[in-house]
């Protein structure tokens, strides 16, 4: 599925449409380049699911935990990653067993430690806007990709 946002806010709303269609644990991959809108769709995410505070790309944190209505949003930061194995020192497996939805940015850099995704979001920069192409990876993704379809019929064509 190709979604082409034509500025931030649509770009939030993508993120706020992907959060009603993603319900409990998922694995999601952002892929682009530095300020092509992945925290922005993050954000719209959160937002979506009813956090309130700030949204920040967790850059030198690497994971930022955000507890929301029962469960839990992780997004995942690996731009300075140094070595993909400090994953597993950062309690990625525990993140992994839980029901949640774990968001990455930068996930080639976690390469070999990172489960596969069941989404992944390729972000690409326009003149004007950004084209977001969604590809399923697995069964889980595709139910998602399927729900998102119906909720967010922005795609062109």
């Amino acid at each position: 599925m190709l979604i082409h946002c034509r500025n931030e806010a649509e770009q939030t709303a993508l993120g706020g449409a992907l959060a009603g269609s993603a319900e409990n644990a998922a694995v999601i991959f952002l892929h682009g380049d530095l300020g092509a809108g992945k925290t922005t769709l993050v954000r719209g995410f959160l937002r979506q699911r009813g956090w309130q505070g700030p949204v920040r790309s967790p850059t030198y944190t690497l994971i930022e935990p955000y507890p929301v209505n029962g469960s839990t949003v992780y997004h995942l930061d690996l731009y300075r990653l140094g070595d993909p194995e400090e994953l597993e020192y950062l309690g990625l497996r525990d993140i992994l067993a839980e029901s949640a939805v774990v968001l990455v940015e930068w996930p080639e850099r976690g390469a070999g430690w990172l489960p596969q995704p069941d989404l992944v979001l390729d972000i690409r920069h326009l003149t004007e806007g950004r084209d977001v192409q969604v590809i399923a990876e697995t069964d889980l993704g595709k139910a998602i990709l399927n729900r998102l379809i119906r909720c967010y019929p922005k795609s062109p064509g």
